[in-house]
C-alpha cells in the first residue's frame, strides 16, 4: 500500500521483474477512490488560442493540494506529432483518431483506449484528453510493434534502454502507471499485462521527463516513486514545463465528485 484515504486503500505500489530481467515500478490508482486532472506545462503543449483555466496550469492548483495523492508525467511534446490534447473542454491541439488516449470525464474518472473507436463512449462527458502514439496494449493484446523500440520515440544518445513510462487501465477501471529509468517498450507492456491492464499507452520517455510522486495520505508531502528519477518530489507543486496528471482522493468536498 502506498497511499490511503478515509476509506482505506487508494493507491498501491509494487515492482515487477519482467522477462528481460529489468524492474518496472507499478502504481495503481483505485477506481472510485481517486479523480484525475490534466495540467498544461509552462512551455508544452503550447496553448495557442485555447483558454486554459488557472487551476489546470503548470503547478498543482490550490484547490487540489489538500486532496492530492500523486502526480505523474504526460506524453511527448506536441512537435512530435503523436497525438492531440484537450483540457477542460478546450482543444489545445486537435485530437487524432487511432491514437492511444488518456480520457478524463467531467466527474474526474479516467479511461484509456483508442480515440475514435473504443473512446469516447456514447454519451460520455469528456473534459480532458491526452493522446500519445498508437496503443501499447489494446483489448488485452500487446501492440505487434512493441518489440521494435524505434517505433516508440526518439531517445537520448539513440540508446533504446532508457527511462520510459506508460499508463494502463484494467478490467475494473483502475488506472496503472508503469515506469522505470532503463526500460524497453516491451518491458512496459509485459509489466502492465502482468498487472491486469487491458488497454495501455506509452507516456513520456527519457530521463528528464519520467516522474511520479505520491503522498502517504491526501495532502501529505510528496515523495518520488520511480527509483532514480531525475526530478524532485515537489516539481509538480513548484510548477513544470511539461503537461502532467494530478491524482486526488475522491471525497464529498474534493474539487471533483460524481455528478
Amino acid at each position: 500500500m502506498l497511499s490511503t484515504d478515509v476509506g482505506g486503500r487508494a493507491v498501491e505500489e509494487r515492482t515487477i521483474t519482467v522477462p528481460s530481467g529489468r524492474a518496472v515500478t507499478l502504481i495503481r490508482f483505485d477506481a472510485g477512490r481517486v479523480v484525475f486532472d490534466l495540467h498544461i506545462g509552462s512551455s508544452d503543449p503550447p496553448v495557442n488560442l485555447a483558454t486554459i483555466p488557472q487551476d489546470r496550469g503548470p503547478a498543482i492548483a490550490a484547490d487540489e493540494v489538500r486532496f492530492l495523492l500523486a502526480a505523474f508525467n504526460g506524453g511527448f511534446k506536441m512537435n512530435a506529432g503523436q497525438g492531440g490534447v484537450e483540457v477542460d473542454g478546450q482543444v489545445v491541439s486537435p485530437l487524432m483518431d487511432g491514437k492511444a488516449s488518456f480520457v478524463i470525464d467531467a466527474n474526474g474518472t479516467a479511461h484509456i483506449g483508442v480515440w475514435g473507436s473504443a473512446l469516447p463512449t456514447r454519451g460520455e462527458q469528456v473534459e480532458s484528453v491526452r493522446q500519445n502514439l498508437p496503443p501499447l496494449i489494446a483489448d488485452g493484446a500487446p501492440n505487434p510493434t512493441v518489440g521494435t523500440p524505434a517505433d516508440w520515440g526518439a531517445t537520448v544518445n539513440s540508446s533504446m534502454v532508457v527511462a520510459r513510462s506508460a499508463a494502463g487501465e484494467d478490467a475494473q477501471g483502475n488506472i496503472i502507471y508503469a515506469g522505470g529509468m532503463a526500460l524497453l517498450p516491451a518491458d512496459l507492456s509485459a509489466a502492465l499485462l502482468a498487472a491486469g491492464a487491458v488497454n495501455a499507452m506509452q507516456l513520456d520517455i527519457n530521463p528528464e521527463w519520467v516522474q511520479l510522486d505520491a503522498a502517504a495520505t491526501a495532502g501529505a508531502p510528496l515523495a518520488t516513486q520511480v527509483p532514480g528519477q531525475n526530478r524532485p518530489d515537489d516539481q509538480y507543486l513548484a510548477g513544470w514545463t511539461r503537461d502532467f496528471f494530478a491524482v486526488m482522493a475522491l471525497t464529498s468536498v474534493s474539487p471533483r465528485r460524481p455528478r
